[in-house]
Formats: C-alpha cells, structure tokens, sequence
C-alpha cells in the first residue's frame, strides 16, 4: 500500500515524464517481490512511461528499513527529480526527516493530545467515560461513517474468504484453508466450534490479503485478520449492534495509534509483534469493552496481548505474507479472546503497564538482528531454502 500510494504521488508531479527508476532497500527490497511491492508500483507508473526497478536488499536507509528512491527522466533523458520517502507501515509514508507524506489537508494535525494508554485510563477514571468516548471528543462528527466503511470492508473480506477456495498465488501453492475451517467448526461442540469459527474467519481476511484481496489495515496488511475475525465472532454470536462494534473499533483503533507515536507497526523495524502483536492488543481490548470491561481491565486485557507477543520475529518464507503469517493471524484472533477473559476474571489491577510493554517492545525490536525482522533471510524462511 505504501509503495503504490508514494508511486501515486510522484506520477503526479511528473505526468509528462519519459520514464521512472524506483529503487528498493533494505526490507523493502527483500521482500519486495512476495509483496508484490513491485506489482503495486508498476502498476501505476508503467501505463504512464516506462519504468525500471533497482533491487537493493543489502543497502538499509538511515531512516528506515523500508527506504524508496524515485526518478523521473525527461526526453532528452535529463533528470527530473530524485526522491526518497519511506514505507512505515499501515500504508503510512514519510519523508527523509519523519515528516509524514500523501496526507491531506488537516490530516497532518495531532487530533489525540493524549498519547499514553496512563493518560487515557487517569482521562477516563476521571470522567467516568470510556476511550472510545475519547476518540469521539477528539475526532469530528464523520468518524462514526468512517468507521462504519471500515467495519462494512473487514466483514466482506471475512465473507469473500469463507468462499474462496484453491491456492494462494506464489510459488509456495498453500491451499487456501478458510473455508474448510469453518465447515468442519460446525461439526464440534460450543467450544471447539467457536475455536474454529475465530479461526476461519482470521484465515479468510489473510488469504484475501495474500491474495491482493481487498482488507483493512489493522494495523498492517499482514496483521489484518486479527480485529475482524474477533469482532465478528462476536457479532455473530453474541449479536451486538453495529453501534457497538463500532465503538469497540474506536477504541482498538486508539490501541494501535498509541503503539504506532510510542513504538512502530512496522515489521521491517520491530519484527512481527509490531504487526500481529498489535493487532492482538488491538483486538483484545475492543472485545473487553464489549463485554462491559472497566477502562482498566480493557487496558490489562491490551497489555497481556501485546506483552506475550514480546519478540516474535517477522521471518515471510519467499517474503510472501503466507508462512507463517497467516496461521499467526488466526492464533492471535484467538489469543486476544483469551487476554479478553483473563481481563474480565481480573479487577483490571496488574503490575506491567501497557505504555511500559509498548516501551519494552520497541526496544526489544531494535535489538532483534535484521535477518529477523521481514528480510525473509532468519529464522523459518531460511529454513525454508536451506530444505529446497
């Protein structure tokens, strides 16, 4: 998404170009390929002029493991303009000095003044109101529609990938599983099926994405089963209104936000708990809250989520979001339920802190080797080609 939205933005500056040079770095390039990073750039800039990509998977930009350089070119083949931008993840760009990129008008303005999960739970023990009644004060009149298309967008990639069957796309052929999960959920008792049924749904929305699929960013591409399968589980279930389970999106979305200033969703730069641990986070807290969950207990049930994901790497086997990110989607779905009642046995009272796993996490990603974290060059990828 980053790549495609940063190939946008300076086709439009150079519309009368004779032709474009991308080069890719460090992760990005890496990776690039099982992406379809490529494809999505190409996409965009080849019907327009022609275009060459550079592949530069051992050069690692200062800013950040996912470093860009665009080019244009005149006729008389003199050179346009250069630019660098990064991919920072969720579809989010920003330029060589962190600044962010493609936004709109007004978008670039710090809508939340509270950046700290301590913050917001001091803010709602003392109005008596609950985060997303925050997200409500500080966002304008349209965010309930906003969230409403976000809500409409994750149950349709939920219902398209409980219909589709075959293979994924690449040269891996993982069938894709979705589907018989949630036949075969039907055939066990309550516990079990409503195991399987998480699980079917996480699968759908990952296989639609590792199918070029339509999906929301929760908080990233690879990450996106996780909030939707829970919160449809939940919805089909224990039929909660839509009102509710927007308001539950409310606050997973102001989860994410706080790990995104504090830390990063990034898995080129923190590994795959920024991705699927956050969205497990994500994911637990909106469903405390629906089950009545107190400000502090739905801060204990993101916390426990986020905290047992602490170093989980980010190894894309071929740099596709296949192995193991698409299992990962569905343990997590399920791991998030399980920090929801865990939360709800609790008075919310817990010794670690959420900002304070934030912290370690970001920390912990740093310190995790680069072939760990979304180079397809550690751990279970490099496994994988040792075995061919």
């Amino acid at each position: 998404m980053g790549p495609r939205k940063a190939a946008e933005i300076f086709l439009e500056r150079h519309t009368s170009a004779a032709s474009f040079v991308v080069t890719l770095y460090g992760s990005l390039a890496a990776t690039g390929r099982g992406h379809l990073t490529d494809t999505a750039i190409l996409s965009v800039l080849r019907p327009k002029a022609k275009t060459e990509i550079i592949w530069q998977p051992k050069i690692v930009l200062p800013r950040h493991p996912n470093g860009m350089n665009f080019k244009a070119f005149a006729y008389d083949g003199k050179e346009l303009e250069s630019w660098t931008v990064f991919s920072i993840g969720g579809g989010a760009l920003s330029d060589e000095s962190g600044n962010p990129v493609g936004v709109e008008e007004g978008e670039g303005v710090e809508i939340y003044q509270m950046n700290t999960m301590t913050e917001l739970l001091a803010w709602c023990e003392e109005k008596g109101k609950s985060y997303w009644e925050y997200v409500q004060e500080s966002e304008d009149s349209n965010i309930w529609d906003y969230l409403e298309e976000v809500w409409l967008t994750m149950k349709a990639a939920v219902q398209r990938g409980l219909e589709e069957e075959g293979s994924l796309p690449g040269p891996l052929n993982l069938r894709k599983k979705a589907v018989s999960y949630h036949v075969r959920a039907s055939g066990y008792t309550q516990t079990l099926k409503s195991r399987g049924l998480v699980f079917s749904y996480a699968l759908a929305v990952s296989e639609e994405n590792a199918s070029g699929g339509k999906i929301v960013t929760a908080p990233t591409c690879g990450s996106s089963g996780v909030v939707p399968a829970v919160l449809y589980h939940l919805q089909t279930t224990r039929e909660f209104s839509n009102a509710r389970i927007l308001r539950a999106l409310a606050t997973a979305g102001l989860i994410g936000n706080i790990v995104k200033h504090n830390a990063s969703i990034s898995g080129a730069e923190v590994g795959c708990q920024g991705e699927v641990g956050v969205a497990c986070a994500m994911a637990a807290g909106a469903a405390n809250q629906l089950f009545g969950g107190s400000p502090a207990q739905i801060e204990y049930a993101a916390e426990m989520a986020l905290e047992h994901h602490l170093g989980m790497t980010c190894d894309p086997v071929c740099g596709l979001v296949q192995i193991p990110c698409i299992e990962r989607n569905a343990f997590a779905a399920a791991r998030a339920l399980d920090a929801n009642i865990f939360a709800t046995f609790s008075d919310g009272t817990h010794r670690v802190s959420f900002d304070r796993v934030v912290e370690v996490m970001k920390e912990t990603g740093h310190d995790l080797p680069s072939l760990y974290k979304e180079t397809g060059e550690g751990g279970l990828a490099r496994d994988y080609h040792q075995m061919k």
